[in-house]
């Protein structure tokens, strides 16, 4: 049997300390391996029935874009400091299936994620992203603690 070759590694990033530690594995993986990594933040699409939508969402989703140029700008250092290639790409939609979609669109051989993100619900063991990446993902998961 064929081993397969670690040379892409997607590493979605929500600027919380548990994302941090993903990218950590990843850098410390990518060394092994010479692979490259990919930084991929997904900014959620918020639907507010009433009023002007328009108007509010606007200026949240100038600023959670504006954070996420912030800490991938910071990722891009840790990993440059230790000479990986590191790529970045900002999607807007739901997060476990553009994080899916683009892994498996892009060919990634690796997801490394952090076992709970962002989101002020924790959950008994992992985050919802995390936990449906886990049971959607074809391309092979790693999650950090």
């Amino acid at each position: 049997m064929e081993r397969q070759r670690i040379k892409k590694i997607l590493v979605p990033l929500d600027g919380s300390k548990n994302s941090s530690r993903g990218l950590d594995k990843a850098i410390y993986l990518a060394r092994q391996c010479g692979a490259t990594i990919t930084g991929l933040c997904v900014i959620p699409l918020y639907s507010i029935k009433l009023g002007n939508p328009g108007r509010i969402l606007t200026p949240l989703r100038n600023e959670t874009a504006k954070q996420a140029k912030k800490f991938m700008a910071e990722a891009k250092r840790a990993a440059a400091q230790r000479g990986i290639v590191f790529n970045e790409k900002l999607l807007y939609g739901n997060g476990a299936w553009e994080i899916v979609e683009f892994a498996t669109s892009k060919k990634f051989d690796l997801i490394v994620i952090g076992s709970r993100g962002l989101n002020p619900i924790k959950q008994a063991f992992l985050g919802s992203v995390t936990n449906a990446v886990v049971h959607r993902s074809k391309t092979p998961v790693l999650v950090v603690k």
